[in-house]
């Protein structure tokens, strides 16, 4: 038996509890890593005063606006190639992942330069005051530089997880993360970059992080091929690649959009409010993210199995997946919502206000928190099944359509209370959309099942 039919047999036939958990946990250590990076950063950065912590927050929602780029190719390719893999078609596949590979580093690119050459005007537009502006644009400018090489390692690192090769993934991920964690203080306080120093470590595990994952596949550990004879010459496969990553891209950059709004009405309590959206924000993009990495060790055994037509086996994934992940997920809400002000301190110990806003924030989004696994598992299951129309819908709730009038309506009457709830409430009302979704999605699973 060949190495590809070694790995469908055991995409379609090991226990799906256990195969989730050994694709989810290279994933989840991924994002975690990533997690823990993006979150050292604001620590380190927090030490250089208060509009320096703001200024990470501003180019926070600046870098997901990139990596929306990345999960709009890489979970549009990642999740064709799953179903392609699930009916054997590796040639196909091939094309996929050759054409999304070489995609990304060409909007990569297009990123660089528009954003250096509009670097000023985008960080006003952002969301940073006066005093937060200098700093803003000094992390900005290398985040940007290194674009081709985050959206490229999100690429490459979809496309591994959608093989079912999650530790991998893993390896490229983590190994530029604690880079940057290396990296951080050195630049920031042993060379005296300052803010600076936090972006050039970032972009330079950025880089590192992008060959190694880009060596997994020309080491030939895969089994689609990124030669360029592979990529498509007709534009009708990119548009493809694009309508079955919208979902992502919709997810990532309506959270920048609302990131952006976030900061634009807290800057108007000042930059303390800044600040403590800007800490808060990191600190549960680390929770949030090992919920992204189960849902990413879940989303290609969806994907293989409804290709494969072996439904029962989706069911059963979904379940685990939701199950699972909401329980990590509580447990990680009450931690949260008890530690709140010590968490807070963690980051900034010099400024009250900060710690006030910071903790009040916390608390009320950890209320809500347990209610988000369904809201991605219903969204990484529309997605990986090739359902985009749904998929997009959902995904553009909860930062989108419920988060935004929220978050440009509340402020107005109740004032910083109402930037601190506009995110739990959203998270609240996106879950009950969700609802008749899951249930008309298990009510298609067993017709097919029953037809087959």
């Amino acid at each position: 038996m060949d190495r590809n039919e070694v790995q469908y047999k055991k995409m379609t036939e090991q226990p799906v509890s256990r195969l989730i958990l050994s694709l989810a946990v290279p994933t989840i250590i991924s994002m975690m890593v990533t997690g823990i990076y993006n979150t050292a950063d604001t620590y380190f950065v927090s030490q250089l005063g208060t509009s320096a912590s703001g200024a990470v927050g501003i180019v926070m929602s600046l870098m997901g606006l990139i990596q929306s780029s990345g999960f709009l190719i890489g979970m549009g390719a990642g999740s064709w190639m799953s179903r392609l893999l699930g009916q054997k078609k590796d040639r196909e596949a091939s094309e996929v992942a050759a054409s999304g590979f070489y995609c990304s580093l060409v909007f990569g690119l297009l990123i660089a330069v528009v954003g250096t050459v509009f670097l000023h005007p985008i960080v006003k537009l952002l969301g940073a005051t006066e005093t937060i502006q200098p700093y803003a644009m000094d992390y900005a400018r290398y985040i940007l530089y290194a674009a081709p090489f985050l959206i490229g390692s999100l690429t490459l690192n979809k496309m591994l997880c959608a093989e079912g090769k999650a530790r991998f993934a893993m390896i490229g991920i983590a190994s530029g993360g604690v880079l940057n964690i290396i990296l951080d203080p050195i630049f920031i306080f042993t060379f005296h970059l300052g803010i600076a120093g936090a972006a050039i470590a970032t972009a330079l595990s950025q880089v590192f992080g992008f060959l190694v994952l880009l060596y997994m596949f020309v080491s030939g550990r895969t089994i689609a091929k990124l030669g360029i004879r592979f990529a498509a010459k007709s534009p009708g496969l990119y548009v493809q690649i694009m309508k079955f990553g919208l979902p992502s891209f919709f997810r990532q950059g309506l959270a920048s959009v609302a990131m952006i709004a976030l900061n634009i009405q807290a800057a108007q309590y000042g930059d303390a409010a800044v600040s403590a959206m800007a800490i808060v924000g990191k600190v549960f993009m680390l929770i949030f993210s090992a919920v992204i990495g189960f849902g990413q060790g879940y989303q290609p055994v969806a994907g293989y199995n409804y290709g494969a037509k072996i439904y029962d086996r989706v069911k059963r994934a979904f379940l685990f997946m939701t199950c699972g992940a909401t329980a990590f997920i509580s447990v990680a809400a009450v931690a949260g919502y008890i530690a709140a002000p010590q968490i807070i301190r963690l980051f900034i110990d010099s400024d009250p206000e900060v710690i006030r806003i910071g903790t009040e924030t916390m608390r009320l989004q950890c209320l809500a928190l347990p209610l988000q696994p369904l809201t991605v598992c219903c969204n990484m299951t529309f997605q990986s099944l090739g359902k985009s129309a749904v998929a997009t819908f959902l995904a553009s709730a909860r930062q989108g359509y419920v988060f935004l009038p929220l978050i440009l309506l509340l402020p107005r009457v109740i004032g910083l209370p109402g930037v601190e709830l506009a995110q739990p409430i959203a998270d609240a009302v996106t879950f009950f959309i969700c609802i008749p979704f899951a249930v008309s999605f298990f009510r298609e699973l067993n017709k097919s099942g029953a037809q087959a």
